[in-house]
């Protein structure tokens, strides 16, 4: 997988998700509208393949700001695994809750276009040949963002 963006650090869920956009709730019609004050960003979403996960690298904090989850579910629909030193706490919840695959690496050194590996508990970073370990969620959790989100997981629950 390649890294396909590198943002800094205290990226807002409204940087993520302009509150303009709050009517708009649909978790198919949101990703549109990701990073929509990015446009170099927002274009590379829209325009890019989502068949393979693509990568996003933060800094510190990301998803910093608001409860709103369109912040997530605008992510979950451009197939992308975010990367960062670390994140927001509610943002944090709220992607395992809906399913968007998070990685928090304190010392994650990659810029566009690396070519990234994830391992276990570590990222490697195949570009630069270096290797950084993580922090690992919970089984519990990994469990509900590996069915897709806290709905897709409590229906498999039901269901078996």
């Amino acid at each position: 997988m390649k890294v396909i963006y590198k943002l800094g650090s205290d990226i807002s869920t409204d940087h993520i998700y302009p509150g303009r956009y709050m009517a708009t709730v649909l978790p198919s019609e949101t990703p549109k509208f990701a990073f929509d004050d990015m446009q170099d960003l927002n274009q590379l979403l829209n325009n890019g393949d989502k068949s393979e996960p693509r990568i996003l690298v933060a800094d510190n904090n990301f998803g910093t700001g608001s409860s709103r989850e369109q912040a997530v579910s605008t992510l979950v629909g451009h197939n992308v695994i975010i990367i960062a030193k670390n994140f927001a706490r509610i943002f944090f919840q709220n992607s395992i809750n809906l399913g968007l695959r998070t990685i928090t690496c304190p010392d994650i050194d990659a810029e566009v276009g690396d070519e990234i590996e994830l391992r276990d508990n570590q990222v490697i970073n195949i570009t630069k040949n270096k290797v950084f370990d993580t922090i690992p969620i919970p089984p519990a959790r990994m469990a509900i963002v590996e069915a897709g989100g806290l709905i897709a997981y409590t229906r498999k629950l039901l269901l078996n």
